[in-house]
């Protein structure tokens, strides 16, 4: 154990003050011992240390940093460079702030289009996610500072996520959802690690034993910090024995007092105390320098050329008919759009960044050699219609040869806490597609937003590119692209389905229940996709370069593969090549293709490179659930290079020797996963594959239409309550929703919706810095369960206990 000299010479009460903040972001310290506060701060787009006092909850404004591209932008670069060049820029932005902790990147994998957080996820795949999430991680800790990965594990919904129980095979946990989280640790070295909100198999991540003791820390060998999400802890006992160490945010000491009365009980052992406080001082210790000993000044110049360079090599060219693009000067240009004026450069929530700078296409037009001839707003970005925006749009492209036109998603529909309805644009703005039509103009279109639409309207247009949320600097990186100061080499980290109904996970996704069950087990994008023989618009791996490239020479060895790539085209540009690995006659169940390796070269025109891309321990194994441990099956793997998933330029074969024969599943009962058709799984075969039976999604109901209500149930839920006082509580929240919706106060509308309906009601006091007690919860429990007169005496005692204690904690600790 490190440090132990100095936990020795602590108290109980010393050593658990260590384990709870101090405030919203900050980490305790102890003066005597020479212990540092820590401060914590969102990522993983740039540093969101806000204004406001630390105590202050919410999303609030941060100080000025650079906004760099989403990490769904920059996935599509596919440069493990290029992100740790990033991470080491957001790094140096960290500690220029005085921040510790950076909380990012995300390494959750994309299950379903529809999921309100995808933007700050890389990718379907655990392979790309776990390669471009450790190079961002090695980035930002090269400055001394720690990057914090997120969120451990399957939180890959919005919908009920503080309660929400994820039911997964172990298979499809390890090889899907946990592999990117593995490469992380292994290859990124990271300090910290967040865990999720929701269960996993019936236990809270916070609490799981299995996860957190079981493969993260005896598997991997993880010896960094655990770090509760915030408001993430139900049992803070639980915890800890689980191997949690640090509880965020604060909750002024009240679950500190927990701890030492387990200890005095002998419940937990002070041992495991001493252990979560060697690991944080561990984390103190090596961040403080850093951030003590940086000025408090970035070069904003330079971190902007930076984002802007992120962006162009992340847009992705999705259609480019006739070689309409790069633009010219004889053309006249229409731009159409308010994304146009008013970017969509990032997402909402814990994420945003308040940025040095901010151009639009308007603003920087003048500096391109372009025939431009107007510009008009053409439909309101919050969805509302208006006639007279259209027919603007109308006749402004009448006069034009080639229409920009600026499309996207809202802020409002990307955000933290809340899930999209649907795959479509806008209304508003799918009717202005369809107006324009019928205009005798060529359209491109400039598509903005974090995760796959519905792209219907793709017939009537001669280009679409693809920015994403490209970050501050993103309006000259898109206007780069469509001029060829910049040659496109974006590739879709994700697949794009033609409607949600393609998705293996839609059936089973943001439901109104208990648990969300993944039936779909490892078939989640191109991997189901590409098995079951299901068309999509865009393949993974997609995008298109104003030049083209040729492969040849394939050569397999036991140590990896090596091929030829020659740019046939006009132009210098960069290809990402992708390896994907097979095995047709398997005993399990597995998908078609799986991504193994990539590589991103940069070649000039007319030149061939040569490219090699190893094999490592992750090239031919599964995960087999008969021995609990990763195998290497015998047999001969297809080796397959290609342009994208369905796009295979190269292809040969290896013979492997496997390390056992195992047979952990028959193929009788699991008929779907053998196919591959798992968008319609039934019960009992899901059950055959977990090996267990399902929970009850259902609530427990104390009679006809009621509930117990306990500190996991969520407020939504409420209405369901015995006692009259929930009853009431759950209509004023879902009044003050319903005033929004009308008014179309979309972004009051989804902090209600994040910040209320979807919570369970332990976050009231969780989250209330101090101004609730665990007590005192208990007694609006007790009310909302049909006892008013009984409950609010509780919640009446529980204050007096408590003002005494959080006035002596918050002066003590807090010097407040």
């Amino acid at each position: 154990m490190k440090y132990k000299e100095i936990i020795e010479k602590m108290t109980l009460e010393e050593k658990t003050s260590l384990l709870s903040g101090k405030d919203n972001w900050q980490t305790m310290n102890i003066d005597k011992y020479n212990i540092p506060s820590m401060f914590l701060t969102d990522g993983p787009s740039g540093i969101r240390k806000q204004t406001k006092d630390p105590n202050k909850v919410g999303f609030n404004i941060g100080s000025p940093s650079t906004c760099f591209p989403a990490p769904a932008t920059i996935a599509n670069s596919w440069d493990v460079k290029l992100c740790e060049e990033v991470g080491m820029l957001i790094g140096d932005e960290a500690t220029c702030k005085k921040v510790n902790v950076v909380l990012g990147p995300g390494a959750n994998i994309k299950r379903n289009p529809l999921c309100g957080r995808n933007f700050e996820y890389f990718s379907e795949d655990p392979y790309l996610t776990g390669k471009l999430a450790a190079s961002y991680v090695r980035g930002i800790q090269q400055n001394g500072v720690a990057a914090c990965v997120k969120h451990f594990a399957c939180n890959n919904q919005e919908t009920r996520r503080e309660s929400i129980d994820t039911i997964i095979d172990e298979r499809t946990f390890r090889e899907i959802y946990l592999t990117g989280f593995e490469i992380c640790v292994k290859e990124g070295d990271v300090k910290a690690l967040m865990s999720s909100y929701n269960k996993v198999n019936g236990y809270y991540t916070n609490e799981n034993v299995h996860l957190m003791s079981g493969i993260l820390r005896n598997d991997w060998n993880y010896k960094g910090t655990i770090i509760s999400e915030w408001g993430g802890s139900d049992s803070r006992i639980r915890g800890l024995l689980a191997g949690n160490d640090l509880e965020m945010p604060t909750t002024c000491g009240e679950t500190n007092i927990e701890i030492m009365k387990a200890v005095e009980n002998d419940v937990i052992r002070e041992s495991l105390v001493d252990n979560a406080v060697s690991h944080l001082l561990d984390l103190a210790f090596s961040t403080d320098q850093a951030v003590q000993s940086k000025s408090n000044a970035f070069n904003i110049e330079e971190h902007n050329l930076f984002a802007q360079k992120a962006a162009e090599k992340s847009i992705v060219l999705l259609k480019n008919k006739d070689s309409i693009l790069p633009l010219n000067n004889k053309q006249k240009i229409a731009i159409i759009g308010d994304f146009a004026k008013h970017p969509r450069y990032q997402g909402a929530g814990s994420s945003s960044v308040n940025p040095t700078k901010l151009e639009n296409v308007l603003s920087i037009i003048d500096e391109y050699d372009i025939n431009y001839i107007g510009y008009t707003k053409g439909y309101s970005r919050f969805g509302k219609r208006s006639a007279k925006e259209i027919n603007s749009a109308i006749k402004l492209a009448q006069k034009a040869d080639i229409v920009l036109l600026f499309i996207g998603l809202d802020s409002s529909s990307e955000t933290e806490g809340v899930d999209r309805k649907s795959m479509k644009l806008p209304e508003n703005q799918l009717e202005l597609i369809e107006r324009l039509k019928d205009v005798n103009c060529k359209k491109v279109a400039i598509l903005s937003c974090g995760a796959p639409v519905e792209l219907d309207f793709e017939d009537s247009m001669d280009a679409v590119v693809h920015a994403y949320l490209s970050g501050q600097a993103g309006s000259r990186a898109i206007m780069n692209i469509l001029v060829n100061n910049v040659n496109p080499s974006g590739k879709l980290a994700e697949s794009y389905p033609y409607k949600l109904s393609d998705c293996s996970s839609t059936k089973n996704f943001a439901k109104d229940t208990n648990s969300v069950e993944y039936r779909e087990g490892i078939f989640v994008g191109y991997r189901y996709y590409d098995t079951a023989n299901v068309k999509v618009r865009y393949p993974f791996g997609f995008g298109l370069s104003y030049t083209q490239f040729e492969y040849s020479n394939l050569k397999i060895s036991e140590k990896g593969v090596s091929f030829s790539i020659k740019n046939i085209g006009e132009y210098d540009g960069e290809e990402i090549a992708q390896l994907y690995i097979g095995l047709k006659d398997s005993t399990v169940f597995r998908a078609k293709k799986e991504l193994k390796g990539f590589a991103k070269v940069f070649i000039k025109a007319k030149k061939k490179v040569n490219v090699k891309i190893p094999f490592d321990d992750k090239t031919f194994r599964y995960f087999d659930v008969n021995y609990n441990t990763w195998r290497v099956e015998s047999g001969k793997y297809d080796v397959m290079i290609g342009a994208s998933s369905q796009d295979i330029r190269l292809q040969g074969t290896i013979e492997r020797e496997g390390d056992g024969k195992s047979r952990p599943y028959k193929k009788s009962l699991l008929p779907s996963y053998f196919t591959g058709n798992v968008r319609d799984v039934k019960l009992d075969e899901f059950e055959n594959l977990l090996r267990k039976k399902v929970p009850n999604k259902k609530d427990i109901f104390y009679r006809k239409n009621r509930i117990i209500v306990d500190r996991n149930t969520s407020i939504d839920q409420l209405i369901y309550a015995k006692g009259w006082v929930g009853r009431a509580f759950n209509r004023l929240i879902n009044i003050l929703l319903w005033y929004y919706k009308i008014t179309k106060n979309r972004k009051k509308e989804n902090e209600i919706i994040f910040g209320f309906i979807h919570k369970p009601i332990r976050t009231l006091s969780r989250m209330s810095n101090g101004l609730i007690s665990w007590g005192q919860l208990e007694g609006l429990i007790i009310m909302f369960n049909g006892k008013p007169i009984k409950g609010m005496s509780k919640f009446i005692l529980e204050g007096c206990r408590k003002k005494d204690t959080v006035k002596l904690y918050k002066k003590k600790y807090q010097q407040e």
